[in-house]
């Protein structure tokens, strides 16, 4: 045991970082619309589904059918491009999901199990679609089979570390997420829609005394969660080359355990909570092999609702200085 541990430990650790900073992403939908309405989104791993869908879409009209070869510029300029879209349709898909599934509710002054029921309803709503009919639209096939995307960018080794592999995919993942992750914590921390967000996250009572429009807020909450997880998608897709209809599920659990890891509601919380789940869930596929990892996602989840349900950081959007 020990020598496998010596042996995978810097490349599980590289595997965790990567899986880490593709949750860590994902996560920030579920804390901002926490933070802001008190509502777990469920229906945000489909958001999340919708941007890989999206990306397969674009990389598909790219190859015609064949494979996509490109250079240097060529990959950055593709990756650029699937991120844009992805991180654009999921957020427009984030916002028409609030008015449609949220705002009535919200306007009626319904309970939070009732936005809960919506939110999960929503969800079964957009696979049941994506499923029976959108994804085989797009790609020819049945949309009820696992859907593999051409590679644009190798999956080659750059260098070594001890006995782990960073490869050129891996350096894309983490350096993509660590920009949007630092670009949006910048954005709530000094921007005046980030004042109006962590204002609104305080006190919605007073933000509306303050001339703050809560309906425009929420709009960009959810715009700005949506669009973080369409960037997520894109990175997922270049990373691992798949999806289907069900894709959000697990991933969408594992984001809201690393978002209750971190602290919900709190977005440094979330990339916190990312980055530990991805390392934990790989370093424990050393000792317990690697189909146990995604049961490690959902003992983290109860290990910390039982003993630490505030999170690791367990500061709210409405307390942040951030």
């Amino acid at each position: 045991m020990l020598q496998d541990l010596q042996a995978q430990f810097l490349g599980s650790t590289i595997g965790g970082l990567v899986a880490g900073s593709i949750y860590a992403l994902i996560a920030l939908g579920y804390t901002m619309v926490y933070g802001v309405l008190r509502l777990i989104n469920f229906a945000h791993s489909e958001i999340f589904m919708i941007g890989t869908v999206t990306s397969l879409f674009i990389l598909i009209t790219l190859a015609g059918g064949g494979s996509i070869t490109l250079g240097v510029f060529g990959m950055i300029a593709v990756l650029l491009l699937i991120i844009i879209a992805s991180a654009a349709v999921s957020g427009g898909a984030a916002v028409l999901l609030e008015q449609v599934a949220y705002r009535p509710l919200r306007k009626k002054g319904a309970t939070r199990l009732a936005a809960l029921i919506s939110a999960i309803g929503a969800s079964l709503f957009l696979q049941e679609a994506f499923g029976l009919k959108i994804i085989s639209w797009i790609t020819g096939k049945s949309g009820r089979v696992q859907q593999n995307a051409p590679r644009f960018i190798p999956h080659e080794e750059l260098f070594h570390i001890g006995n782990g592999v960073v490869r050129t995919d891996h350096v894309f993942v983490v350096v993509g997420a660590v920009i949007m992750m630092v670009g949006l914590d910048q954005l709530v921390s000094r921007t005046r829609i980030g004042r109006g967000i962590r204002a609104t996250a305080q006190d919605p009572e007073a933000a509306v005394l303050m001339g703050v429009s809560i309906d425009r807020i929420v709009r960009i909450t959810f715009l700005l969660g949506g669009a973080m997880a369409g960037v997520a998608a894109a990175l997922y897709i270049m990373e691992y080359e798949n999806t289907d209809y069900r894709i959000g599920f697990l991933l969408g659990i594992k984001a809201f355990t690393a978002a209750v890891l971190g602290g919900i509601g709190n977005l440094r919380g979330a990339l916190l909570g990312g980055i530990v789940l991805g390392l934990v869930e790989n370093w424990s596929s050393i000792f317990f092999g690697s189909q146990w990892k995604d049961v490690t996602a959902f003992v983290v989840l109860v290990l910390v609702l039982m003993f630490r349900p505030t999170g690791i950081l367990g500061e709210s959007l409405q307390r942040a200085r951030a």
